[in-house]
């Protein structure tokens, strides 16, 4: 008995016919005809009766589908492992952030992981940005990287990274000689933000809404770089991780102002699925994105 002859009886059975088997193996009919005689042939009993045009299992075609299941399942794992023996690991992390400026720094480190395990395929889900914990749980992304946890059993929450909010305003603006600003002071200011809901907004969340203070306007604006230049114009505020502004400061035309007496602070965490078993690479990735944000990110 040949690994052909339990692919043919394996395919029979599952595609209910030998016309859809003839498809799926690719043989002529009087191929497979020939093979299947071949199989019962070397068993010396039938495999299959014929009742009704349908083709039946007989209790020792039974167990040798039965058998054809378990021996091609393990050839198969076999040769996945033989694969990575010699390719390294592969398969697919999905990943999404809940923050677009978020991406300012995750493709490169995505990219120095793909140079250690290059058969491993890394996506990143953008339309999963707004409501990631949301898509973690729907399985349409692997991890979900997020700085606004929410109490969910089936999520694990693993540290990433901590940062401090800045606001950023022209250098002719009010604030601009401020040390820092409170909640009330955004009572009469246009505030820019990157998107709705107003909810997932940093500076909304921790200290707007907490002092029942809203500002004068508050516009979504998606670009970074439009509303970096509506800044420069003195045409509106927005808040931004320290890190992500540094980029923006070397015209001298910006000013960056603490947040409250003490800053806004925010923890990042890694959000997977808590009883969900994951392959040796996902874990590796995690350990990966864990060890370049602490050395690559001074926060």
């Amino acid at each position: 008995m040949e690994i052909r002859h339990l692919k043919l009886i394996k395919a029979i059975v599952e595609e209910g016919s030998i016309t859809k088997a003839i498809d799926k193996l690719h043989l002529t009919q009087s191929a497979l005809s020939h093979q299947l005689k071949e199989a019962e042939y070397q068993l010396g009993t039938q495999i299959f009766l014929r009742q009704n045009k349908k083709l039946i299992l007989t209790k020792a075609g039974e167990k040798l589908y039965e058998t054809a299941n378990d021996v091609l399942a393990k050839l198969s794992s076999t040769q996945q492992e033989i694969k990575q023996m010699i390719l390294g690991e592969f398969g697919t992390i999905r990943i999404s952030t809940e923050c677009y400026s978020s991406y300012h720094w995750l493709p490169s480190v995505l990219k120095q992981f793909h140079l250690l395990y290059p058969n491993v395929d890394l996506q990143i889900i953008m339309e999963a940005t707004h409501y990631p914990l949301q898509k973690l749980q729907e399985n349409i992304i692997d991890i979900a990287i997020t700085s606004d946890p929410i109490q969910e059993d089936s999520i694990k929450y693993l540290e990433l990274f901590q940062d401090e909010m800045l606001m950023v305003v022209s250098t002719n603006h009010a604030w601009a000689n401020k040390k820092y600003v409170v909640a009330e002071d955004f009572a009469t200011e246009h505030l820019l933000i990157h998107s709705l809901p107003l909810e997932t907004v940093t500076v909304h969340q921790f200290l707007l809404a907490p002092a029942k203070v809203t500002p004068k306007k508050i516009t979504p604006l998606p670009l970074t770089e439009a509303s970096i230049e509506m800044v420069k114009a003195d045409m509106g505020i927005m808040a931004m991780a320290k890190w992500a502004i540094q980029p923006y400061l070397k015209d001298n035309s910006l000013k960056t102002i603490k947040i409250g007496k003490n800053g806004l602070k925010r923890k990042h965490f890694i959000a997977i699925m808590n009883n969900k078993i994951y392959p040796n690479y996902f874990n590796h990735f995690i350990e990966f994105l864990q060890t370049e944000i602490h050395q690559q990110w001074t926060i």
